[in-house]
């Protein structure tokens, strides 16, 4: 067996949060043609916080500073969100949480402001990139050998539409219920260079593909493979990209601790000798189809056993198998919240029931995600 240093397994966490007009509900950087004026605000009077622009002007992006832990994380979300909320009262807007915003029209958005390393983008998938209206996080867990993030990246592949099972909160699109818990997915997916990676077996083999594409002027940098799982091209992490934004602080650390014990669990298993199993590329697809569609009511494929599972005894069985590392991690708090997502639903079923129950009024699902992203205890 190779040798591996052990992972620091610390995190980061990137998430990007709608900006609201507080009367229309719509978002707000629809109604400017260049950084909004909410944008700037951050920029301008909290140059604490790692803020970036994204495509267009209806989001920005916060990221963590790298947390030891996920307690730490704790505390930094709770920085980040009470800022963007204390400039968004005197400022005159408001912030949400949620992989999709419930009515808002991707064509009303100017794409025109977007940065520059956004724009070759834009060139090159067009109506694809222009429709993106989608809003998601990343969780980034330090595990400095590249080779092993590698190794860990390919197995836990498997993982991926168990966690979005969980993580999927963008079940609405142009005012419409689309029936899926992950439009966002869709969305995505429609892009090159996403979704499910393929498999590698050396850092060296994932460095030959990146070169291959940016040789042949596929794209500009290694910035550009969007894939769910993925080694980042900057830092020593390796990032999860499937979640939707979630509005509930609570769901965000639970699906952050998750994440981390399954990369401890994968590089755990790795140190012993032993590996996960790993499966082709067109099987675990099939899986996520049925995670972004019917999310915690669905069931997955055990392919071990060649049958179909329900979704949250796979996951309980996954808690199981995790809850030694959790412990050693010091996130079995946050973990146990896993349990209380599976009785009461994804933010995906939740946003549902509230539009049903409320005349299917997208304005006061808006208010509702609101509220939800500025519960804080």
């Amino acid at each position: 067996m190779a040798y591996y240093k052990q992972p620091s397994f610390n995190i980061g966490i990137e998430e990007e949060y709608q900006l609201i007009d507080p009367e229309s509900r719509e978002l707000l950087g629809f109604l400017s043609q260049s950084m909004s004026r909410e944008q700037m605000l951050v920029r301008e009077r909290r140059p604490d916080l790692d803020f970036a622009q994204r495509i267009g002007t209806d989001s920005i992006e916060v990221g963590t500073p790298v947390c030891e832990d996920v307690k730490s994380a704790r505390a930094e979300l709770v920085r980040i969100r009470s800022t963007l909320m204390e400039l968004g009262q005197s400022s005159g807007f408001k912030v949400a949480a949620a992989g999709t915003h419930p009515f808002s029209h991707w064509a009303s958005s100017s794409r025109d402001a977007s940065p520059t390393r956004y724009r070759a983008l834009l060139e090159d998938a067009q109506i694809i990139s222009r429709r993106l209206l989608a809003f998601g996080m990343d969780i980034h867990i330090g595990v400095e050998d590249r080779d092993l993030a590698i190794d860990v990246m390919t197995g836990m592949r498997y993982l991926l539409p168990h966690i979005l099972c969980l993580a999927s909160s963008s079940p609405f699109w142009l005012g419409h219920n689309t029936g899926l818990k992950s439009y966002r997915a869709v969305l995505l997916d429609a892009l090159p260079r996403t979704g499910i990676p393929g498999e590698f077996r050396s850092y060296h083999a994932y460095e030959e593909y990146v070169e291959t594409l940016i040789r042949t002027n596929s794209i500009p940098g290694p910035g550009h493979i969007w894939w769910d799982i993925r080694p980042h091209h900057r830092f020593p992490t390796l990032e999860i990209r499937i979640c939707d934004m979630m509005p509930n602080i609570e769901d965000v650390l639970a699906m952050t601790a998750l994440v981390q014990a399954i990369v401890a669990w994968m590089v755990d298993l790795r140190q012993r000798n032993m590996t996960f199993r790993l499966y082709e590329r067109i099987l675990i697809a099939e899986n996520k189809w049925r995670a972004l569609r019917y999310g915690l009511a669905g069931k997955l494929i055990d392919f071990g056993i060649a049958q179909e599972v329900d979704v949250r005894d796979l996951i309980r069985e996954l808690l199981e198998r995790i809850e030694p590392i959790a412990d050693r991690l010091g996130s079995r708090a946050e973990i146990e919240h896993i349990h209380t997502m599976l009785a009461r639903g994804s933010s995906s079923d939740l946003q549902v029931k509230y539009w049903q129950e409320h005349g299917q009024d997208g304005k006061a699902l808006v208010d509702y995600l609101i509220a939800e992203t500025e519960k804080l205890a």
